[in-house]
């Protein structure tokens, strides 16, 4: 009798599987080619203003930073979620759960999948934004160094990749494309708001979204959405985005585990 090994199976497996999965599905085109519709859009429109009035200059690196916060990871976090949700809608999780039956593999997997792309999306979309503000401000308002624009790429790649896992596991959590969105765009930007409004302004710098944000600008610089400076370094900001990112996935995968177990 013969036997057959079987290869490609365990974590490595799922992540293959995952990975061809989130290319083949529209979703993820559509919402990378929002991202960089709705990036670059706002970095000319930024930009022209610049060049046509000078009353607030503004350098390339924060009118991407701008767009980044604003627009475009309105398109990261739509994408992240119906990549755990979508699953959920059409009965796909059924055969997801059955290729894969260890429960934290197809968390990590989904989330090992959607780090990476998500890291180079943020960089070449800050990298392009502040090229065509660039060319379109023609040397009005603020310039951009090297270092501030290096900062603003590594930081929105680092920012977008982090937002991507978080919504992944609130989306293992709730199971549901409107209850994930509406409250990962609830804990960045109203929550923020709310806790600095009531006298807690110390505490608004450790949210996601003003973290990412304070890891795009250079150390001593204002943020650019809060007009204060970070009382800490933009890596220290990557590092509070990534303990929320694993807290999320964490929860995720414990609900995923006891309730389809």
């Amino acid at each position: 009798m013969t036997t057959t090994e079987v290869r490609g199976g365990g974590l490595p497996g799922a992540v293959a599987s995952e990975w061809t999965k989130f290319w083949s599905v529209r979703a993820t085109w559509w919402s990378l080619a929002g991202a960089a519709a709705l990036m670059l859009g706002y970095s000319t429109l930024s930009a022209m203003a610049q060049r046509y009035d000078g009353d607030q200059p503004l350098g390339s690196h924060t009118i991407a930073i701008g767009g980044g916060f604003y627009l475009a990871q309105f398109a990261v976090i739509a994408l992240a979620t119906l990549f755990v949700t979508s699953e959920y809608a059409g009965g796909g999780i059924r055969s997801t759960l059955l290729w894969t039956p260890v429960r934290p593999s197809v968390a990590l997997a989904k989330a090992a999948v959607i780090l990476p792309v998500l890291f180079v999306s943020g960089v070449v979309l800050s990298c392009a934004a502040m090229g065509l503000a660039g060319v379109v401000k023609n040397g009005h308002g603020l310039p951009t160094t090297f270092s501030a624009g290096f900062t603003t790429a590594i930081g929105m790649g680092g920012y977008f990749a982090f937002l991507g896992v978080l919504c992944t596991g609130i989306g293992w959590a709730l199971r549901s494309a409107a209850g994930t969105l509406v409250s990962v765009i609830v804990l960045l930007v109203p929550v923020p708001l709310i806790v600095g409004s009531l006298g807690l302004a110390e505490l608004v710098p450790y949210f996601p979204g003003i973290a990412g944000v304070n890891a795009m600008v250079e150390s001593g610089q204002p943020n650019p959405v809060t007009q204060s400076v970070a009382p800490y370094a933009p890596w220290v900001g990557l590092l509070i985005c990534a303990v929320w990112a694993a807290v999320a996935l964490a929860v995720g995968a414990g609900v995923l585990r006891r309730r389809d177990a």
